[in-house]
């Protein structure tokens, strides 16, 4: 499979409308050009449900006029002097932004390293529907499952560039392949559902097919008849694919939005201690292989590692050029580019594993609850107010002893980060990587 525009094509097209932005009238402007292909194919039953194909190319334009800026995208590549013009007529009548700007040249990416971030493995419908009918045969093949919730593979190819008039034109390509497997166990209104999945740049270090699926109909296995807790608080164990989720609080409260805003209730603690110790967190963009690294942020900075977190205390804010200018510090290049214009992000963001295994935190706990599972996002990030719906295992003697549902986790992140302890368990699968987490004195909501 091709791309629907190579790279050589869209980065020409990116300078051509920087060029027409100039000559429009715009003091300084940038391009994001982007175009992705990808393949997927649902299965159930045994059953292709779906096999579809997606192509896509978008450009977007920003001008400057002044301090004033406008914004405008289009997937048309043969409009240029009419975008041009049309942002710059906008910015004109815009209200002035103090703190945009573009990054200095002095400032700007000059070196690309590889990343290793395309896979050159070929892919067709044929073969991703073969590997979901694989992991979803898994599935049913597990002693309690009594039906498919059905099964998925893709594979995507996505490009994208960034131009600016200051000089700068960089570019990069990232491949992603997945596999999950939905099963459903027991009957009529006992019936309990899990899941699991994988995603890989390549596909060699993809998880097997069958392997997802015998895993996906082992979890929901284990949660057929749940049952019920009574109030109480106790201590928690959070297994890592929902424990990403306390990482994703983390990162909100870090971001320099966020704390431009005043919105985050971290927004007094850099250089303070917010978590024990033995806690370090990383950002680095550079991981080779990773599932959100890069070359350059969405200003065109320099991909770096960063320590966000150094033994407990906290030391960087999430920063873009913006951001950092409006709270008079220097840009950390954690510009992410998405619509408008660029905002801070994280990349591959990583909380250290510690010496426990997920075993032995249940022993440390003693008695308490295994959290598998989390639903909504009641989470207060100015206040750290947290409170979600939750579903997983009683612990008695550090062992599993029953599952249980419809229960809801309270407390706040300041507190729960302070007693934070890591495991042993990283999961690196997605951009926030996570081993198992212990929470100390959680409130449990239940009947």
């Amino acid at each position: 499979m091709k791309l629907s525009i190579d790279q050589s094509d869209l980065m020409d097209a990116a300078q051509r409308l920087v060029q027409a932005a100039r000559a429009a009238g715009a003091d300084a402007a940038d391009v994001v050009a982007s175009t992705g292909v990808s393949l997927s194919a649902d299965v159930r039953d045994g059953k292709v449900e779906e096999s579809e194909r997606a192509e896509g190319d978008d450009i977007t334009l920003r001008v400057f006029c002044g301090r004033r800026i406008a914004s405008v995208s289009s997937n048309a590549f043969q409009e240029m002097e009419t975008l041009a013009e049309r942002a710059v007529a906008m910015a004109k009548a815009a209200p002035e932004d103090p703190f945009a700007t573009l990054v200095p040249a002095d400032e700007l990416a000059t070196e690309f390293a590889d990343l290793d971030l395309v896979d050159p493995a070929t892919v067709d419908a044929l073969a991703l529907a073969e590997r979901a009918r694989a992991a979803e045969a898994a599935a049913l093949a597990v002693k309690g499952v009594t039906k498919s919730g059905g099964a998925s593979a893709s594979w995507r190819l996505g490009g994208l560039v960034l131009a600016t008039s200051n000089g700068f034109c960089g570019s990069h390509l990232v491949s992603r392949h997945g596999v999950s497997a939905t099963a459903i166990a027991g009957d009529g209104t006992a019936m309990e559902r899990d899941y699991d999945f994988d995603s890989r740049t390549y596909l060699t270090d993809l998880d097997a097919a069958e392997a997802i699926g015998q895993q996906a109909g082992a979890r929901a296995v284990a949660r057929v008849n749940p049952r019920k807790l009574s109030t109480r608080t106790a201590d928690i164990v959070y297994e890592p694919r929902v424990a990403r989720s306390l990482l994703g609080h983390f990162a909100g409260a870090i971001n320099g939005a966020a704390i431009a805003r005043g919105t985050s209730f971290l927004k007094d603690r850099i250089g303070e201690s917010i978590f024990s110790s033995e806690i370090t967190i990383t950002d680095d963009p550079t991981r080779p292989r990773g599932p959100a690294s890069r070359q350059f942020d969405g200003e065109g900075r320099p991909a770096r590692p960063l320590t966000l977190v150094e033994n407990g205390v906290l030391t960087q804010w999430l920063l873009d050029t913006a951001t950092a200018s409006e709270l008079g510090l220097q840009s950390n290049g954690r510009a992410s580019r998405g619509g408008a214009g660029p905002s801070p992000g994280a990349t591959n963001m990583t909380l250290h594993p510690g010496n426990m295994s997920q075993a032995e935190l249940l022993k440390d706990i003693g008695t308490g609850l295994l959290v598998t599972d989390l639903i909504g996002h009641g989470v207060n990030g100015v206040t750290g107010d947290y409170s979600r719906g939750a579903s997983g295992f009683w612990i008695e003697d550090g062992e599993i002893a029953y599952p249980v549902s419809e229960i809801t986790l309270a407390g706040n992140l300041t507190g729960m980060f302070a007693g934070l302890v890591a495991g042993s368990d990283l999961d690196t699968r997605s951009a926030f990587a996570v081993p198992s987490l212990l929470v100390r004195g959680i409130t449990i909501a239940g009947q």
